[in-house]
């Protein structure tokens, strides 16, 4: 497979969310997620055809997927090959240790042990800002699942010590906090416009996987509100192939929905 020069970051982004996606999968996808919802279809198209996708919590493994402003609109899931009752059939999946053991979020604020926040900046009951709530951090968060982080704006505001509220918790104040609440799973990825990063198996503080192309270490500590785990030797993030490429522009997302949020460069011509 031939490495791609001419690719943005979201594709980028789109390619490495895509491989944490396996062939044994179920997935669902929450409100406004773009990123993770061509990230399932790049999947399907490539190495994990036979993945099991509930598309908007409603439809299971669609076809012709439509993609339009929301990922949770009948387009993306009318043509299914079955259909799920929202409240009386989907979160018995979500709860079960079997089911849907992996799943993509965004939040306003993710902290340095992947705690995050989708419900309020500063008091709870003198908020700065009032956000959109927890949809579905706050169950995903809790009930086992291997949670996977995407950030299009890579920032100190984004990127906290501490969040200011907790909508999902991740691994509390870390040292195994989570494990002694007899909490299974937990973050495992977090994927943004500069780097990837997990999280380090003692501590369970963020640390750094990758950069991507065009990006420094210190770009990425001077962009983050914490200092994470910084191993000696930090690689370059890989880019994604032609083909993926091709697949993401043409077939998956033709009108762009995956460029909201953050700005977007073509990293290969700006070299």
């Amino acid at each position: 497979m031939t490495a791609s020069t001419d690719y943005t970051v979201d594709e980028l982004m789109v390619a490495v969310l895509a491989a944490r996606f396996d062939n044994d999968d179920q997935v669902c996808n929450g409100i406004s997620s773009f990123l993770p919802v061509c990230a399932i279809q790049l999947a399907r198209m490539t190495h994990a055809p036979d993945l099991v996708w509930i598309a908007g919590a409603s439809g299971v493994d669609p076809v012709d997927v439509e993609l339009t402003a929301s990922t949770f609109e009948a387009p993306l899931w009318r043509d299914s090959v079955m259909y799920l009752e929202h409240y009386a059939e989907f979160w018995d999946y979500a709860a079960s240790d079997r089911f849907l053991l992996k799943f993509c979020a965004g939040a306003a604020q993710i902290d340095a042990y992947g705690n995050t926040n989708n419900s309020v900046i500063g008091r709870y009951d003198r908020p700065k800002v009032r956000l959109p709530g927890t949809a579905g951090i706050g169950d995903m968060g809790s009930l086992g699942k291997s949670l996977i982080f995407w950030v299009t704006d890579h920032s100190p505001r984004t990127l906290v010590e501490r969040v200011d509220f907790r909508s999902g918790i991740g691994y509390l104040d870390g040292g195994g906090e989570r494990a002694r609440l007899g909490l299974r799973g937990g973050p495992a990825l977090v994927v943004t416009n500069l780097a990837v990063f997990d999280f380090e198996p003692g501590s369970q503080r963020m640390r750094l996987v990758s950069v991507h192309d065009g990006v420094s270490v210190a770009d990425v500590l001077a962009a983050t509100g914490f200092r994470p785990v910084v191993p000696p030797r930090v690689p370059r993030t890989p880019p994604p192939t032609v083909e993926q490429v091709r697949l993401v522009r043409e077939r998956i997302d033709p009108r762009d929905f995956r460029k909201r949020g953050f700005p977007t460069r073509r990293v290969g011509s700006e070299r």
